[in-house]
């Protein structure tokens, strides 16, 4: 893990994309990078996506998911935690079967009084119901996707994946350059869902290079060959994105 040097009150615009560039994340209340994710006794190696704006492209996957959801509401407002949030998180947590934060509290302050990060929420309700949230991060140029979650009574409506697109949206809106959805985990599959926007636009992060490269399956098993044959002997357990 490794911390940014800036100031704790407050991370800027252009400090966060920098480090997202570099392959970092938000973790609770600072930036941290890995490269490896043990499970179940197993070490897998972790790489880090963003995606081209400019270049996504919506296929008839994407456009079918957004028309399914257009009959809710859908609002973004600057975060603050509410007891709402933390009700649907639970009924969200309560219903999945593998591990997550005890509440939004714990994901992402810690229990810090402080956001160092701009942080926003989109809210998706179904009259007057809240039915799916989605938490992100915003630098100048840059978007982090940090957290999705949904009623469960509303799993047939993708609500995880309709939010990747709605951040999308907004980035684009917004003139950024760069969203960034977290990691994908090489012959791990659980975590392949943050291709579904627009794989022909998202690049993977070389860490041995420093370089963004075209995403493919071919290009990660490469970069997952090179790690584990360099594997440092202690590697952190680690945030995995939204």
């Amino acid at each position: 893990m490794a911390a940014t040097p800036h100031s704790p009150l407050f991370i800027p615009g252009e400090a966060l994309d920098f480090y997202l560039g570099q392959g970092y994340y938000r973790m609770h209340q600072d930036l941290f990078t890995c490269h490896f994710l043990p499970i179940e006794e197993e070490l897998y190696t972790a790489h880090w996506l963003r995606i081209v704006l400019s270049r996504v492209q919506y296929g008839p996957q994407q456009r079918r998911l957004l028309r399914l959801n257009e009959r809710f509401t859908t609002t973004t407002q600057p975060f603050h935690l509410t007891q709402e949030y933390e009700t649907l998180y639970a009924l969200y947590r309560n219903s999945i079967t593998f591990d997550a934060p005890p509440t939004i509290e714990a994901f992402l302050l810690a229990g810090a009084s402080h956001n160092v990060f701009t942080t926003e929420v989109i809210e998706i309700r179904d009259g007057g119901l809240l039915i799916a949230l989605g938490i992100f991060d915003s630098g100048l140029r840059s978007m982090a996707g940090i957290m999705n979650f949904y009623h469960p009574a509303y799993r047939k409506y993708s609500l995880g994946k309709y939010l990747m697109l709605r951040k999308l949206d907004i980035a684009q809106e917004r003139q950024y350059h760069y969203y960034y959805p977290g990691y994908v985990v090489h012959q791990y599959p659980k975590f392949d869902y943050k291709l579904f926007p627009c794989p022909a636009a998202t690049q993977v992060y070389d860490s041995r290079s420093g370089r963004w490269r075209a995403f493919s399956w071919a290009e990660v098993a490469r970069q997952s060959a090179e790690l584990l044959r360099e594997m440092p002997e202690d590697e952190p357990d680690s945030n995995s994105g939204e």
